[in-house]
């Protein structure tokens, strides 16, 4: 059993970013879904390399693997969530959102991450839908460009309710990029039980091929909603399966960025559960997790619930 497990910083925003790192690495994480925020590696800060350098060494010390998360609600606009967006009908909020997924990638490459993690936005009203997937191409042509200088994998998520919604979504985009070798994907699976037509194991199975990045969580149909493992739908077993059959080998992170009040218990339970359904599959043998380190000091399926 291949499946390595991360999880994302975006839940323990009441933590310090080395802090929340120590806490993984002392439950057995594998890695981290690293989300630059202005809490935790504010991408528009001063001295960003400076901090960077000293992140990367201490997830060197703690023996965390990295994806890169650029899922901030308002680190560009502190009055607009998750806004501008590469879809922007002002040219200068895109290429706002444009330069901070450019970041994120020499951000990415300077820590080892494995991944880039993008969204495409929400579709405003006064922009039709071929215009839209025309600025989303044109926006992402320089972020793909910077990816491919540094060797790092863009890795976009289908999100309720954005432009790029589901898997099809994902498929469109990367007819319209000439099928660009940078462009990945990274797969909610509580998305998939969601929204999508497949089971989340079906989800998983159809996108190996595209896998960069994968988020889990549990969540119940039509409801965008991120619940701790056992409060939603999802039968678990059956994806963790299919993860492990694909070949992926980067991070599955947890994503529970509603529940920072009680990231750290979280983090140990939704550890827990994960490991214990792993152990459980036939002929399994979990991936070689490093010795933990010393101690460290319901809606509308559109409904943004991330």
């Amino acid at each position: 059993m291949s499946v390595r497990l991360g999880y994302g910083t975006n839940g323990l925003t009441d933590l310090r970013l080395e802090d929340a790192l120590g806490v993984l690495a002392d439950l057995g994480y594998d890695g981290v879904g690293l989300t630059l925020d202005h809490m935790h590696l504010d991408p528009l800060g001063p001295d960003l390399a400076g901090r960077v350098a000293r992140v990367a060494a201490r997830l060197e010390r703690l023996g965390l693997s990295v994806t890169v998360e650029t899922g901030a609600r308002y680190v560009l606009d502190p009055r607009r969530k998750h806004a501008p967006s590469l879809l922007e009908p002002e040219p200068e909020g895109r290429a706002a959102r444009t330069a901070l997924l450019v970041t994120a990638v020499q951000v990415a490459a300077d820590l080892g991450a494995h991944a880039v993690h993008c969204f495409s936005g929400v579709r405003s009203a006064a922009t039709g839908e071929s215009t839209a997937w025309q600025l989303l191409g044109s926006s992402l042509g320089p972020v793909l460009e910077a990816a491919a200088r540094a060797g790092v994998p863009l890795a976009l998520e289908p999100e309720p309710g954005h432009l790029v919604e589901s898997l099809a979504g994902f498929h469109r985009l990367r007819g319209l990029l000439g099928d660009h070798p940078q462009l990945g994907l990274t797969l909610d699976i509580g998305h998939c039980q969601c929204l999508e037509p497949l089971s989340p194991a079906a989800c998983v199975s159809a996108a190996g091929p595209w896998l960069r990045h994968v988020q889990i969580e549990d969540m119940r149909r039509g409801v965008h909603e991120h619940l701790p493992f056992g409060d939603g739908e999802i039968d678990f077993p059956p994806v963790l399966a299919a993860l492990d059959a694909t070949g992926y080998r980067g991070l599955t992170v947890v994503e529970l960025p509603r529940h920072s009040h009680a990231g750290p218990e979280l983090a140990r339970s939704s550890m827990e559960f994960l490991r214990a359904r792993l152990a459980a599959l036939p002929g399994a043998a979990l991936a070689p997790t490093a010795a933990p380190a010393a101690p460290s000091a319901q809606g509308d399926v559109y409904a943004d619930r991330t």
